[in-house]
């Protein structure tokens, strides 16, 4: 990678020395042993999946549990945990977690053409384990999220080399296990690819349509857990969601009210990604942020949205870094991330379920500055059309002031 002598990217992509790797490889095990030794379960949102295998082995429903908000083929995946003893269950699905968190990271990195090995690579990730609140929360709770936020790099990583059609497989893929990337198909039908659309869609359907076939209520998503979604008045999750929606009632506004904001803010981020998407530019830049702003608008109004669906977009923002044109250089973007420092305390807001309130500006502040770094003029030339072109495959990161990479 060449920059120039003032800018830190020549500094971000040198090789990570062994002290760094130690680090790393010390605050990612630290992580998960005391998860391990704190969660018998191996995580309480991940027991949740769990018992629901559980319920549907032993012939029950597992939509009994108004809390299981996963489609039928999320049943059958947590089959293979359910089979398993609860001591392999509190050692392994931390680790899991933290794998696939890490696994994320790789690929974001690689989408932006940033050695794994660099410092960059290396430090970013304990940074992100170490000193950004919702990736401990991921891993203490085991939720499902995590497979979204290996998902999304990964699938942008395929469209990024022109391999579309398997994008749309592995974010369907995600959407079957849990529903949280289904923002992601607007991205493949602003790129007009429609096969990676149609995966998208049909990888799920299948998947969701062939399992609800052994549940006993096959509806049973439909009939209770939308609705509960919808309208549903469950005071433990409201506490912690950090939707408009769901803050802006704490507030005092009319429920009617906050969701017609929340709509609104929504279409305003998608009509922003869109911009995004057509200003062209940078092509892993391109993905990222359209990306990250269509999964940032829907976190706006989706019932529930909580402070670990950060991880879905921010190292696919934060491994953007060494380019000038990365939304990642702008200062709110960091202004919009100190609310998640750990063991910072905030007047007020300390209290387990006050949290939603800063969950909710960094969500709100990230939407907001993704949305105006897309609407901004392009800095420089940017290749036209609607379609990013594979790129060549190099050792090395060209920057340079036009941002193009």
């Amino acid at each position: 990678m060449r920059t120039g002598k003032s800018d830190i990217s020549g500094w971000l992509v040198r090789p990570a020395g062994g002290a760094a790797w130690a680090a790393l490889a010390a605050v990612l095990a630290a992580l998960a042993a005391s998860t391990a030794r704190a969660r018998p379960d191996g995580g309480m949102d991940n027991a949740i999946v769990v018992r629901a295998a559980r319920a549907w082995l032993a012939g029950g429903d597992p939509y009994d549990d108004p809390h299981f908000l996963y489609f039928p083929s999320a049943v059958l995946a947590a089959v293979p945990q359910a089979l398993l003893p609860g001591a392999a269950l509190r050692a392994l699905v931390p680790c899991a977690v933290t794998a696939l968190l890490a696994g994320g990271w790789a690929c974001a990195l690689r989408l932006h053409r940033v050695p794994g090995t660099s410092l960059l690579g290396v430090l970013g990730l304990t940074a992100l384990a170490a000193g950004f609140a919702p990736f401990g929360h991921l891993v203490h709770l085991g939720n499902w999220t995590v497979t979204a936020a290996a998902a999304l790099p990964l699938g942008l990583l395929l469209a990024d080399r022109g391999r579309w059609a398997a994008a749309g497989a592995v974010i369907g893929a995600a959407v079957a296990l849990k529903p949280l990337l289904a923002p992601v198909a607007l991205l493949f039908l602003l790129a007009g690819r429609w096969r990676a659309l149609a995966a998208a869609l049909l990888v799920p359907a299948l998947a969701s349509g062939a399992a609800a076939l052994l549940m006993p209520d096959p509806a049973g998503f439909f009939t209770r857990t939308l609705p509960f979604l919808l309208h549903g008045d469950d005071g433990f999750v409201r506490s912690w969601e950090a939707s408009l929606p769901a803050v802006l009632p704490r507030l005092g506004v009319p429920r009617p009210l906050a969701q017609g904001l929340a709509l609104l803010a929504a279409g305003a981020g998608v009509l922003c990604a869109r911009r995004r998407w057509r200003r062209a530019g940078h092509g892993p830049l391109r993905l990222a942020e359209t990306g990250a702003g269509l999964m940032l608008s829907a976190f706006l109004v989706s019932r529930p949205s909580y402070d670990h669906y950060l991880l879905v977009v921010v190292p696919l923002l934060l491994a953007g870094l060494p380019y000038r044109e990365a939304v990642a250089r702008r200062p709110w973007f960091w202004l919009a991330l100190l609310p998640q420092l750990p063991g910072v305390a905030w007047p007020g807001l300390e209290a387990p379920r006050q949290r939603a309130f800063k969950d909710a500006f960094t969500l709100g502040a990230l939407a907001v500055t993704l949305a105006l770094h897309a609407v901004r003029p392009p800095a420089g030339r940017a290749p036209q059309g609607g379609r990013v072109t594979p790129p060549r495959r190099a050792r090395t990161v060209e920057v340079d002031s036009s941002g193009t990479g």
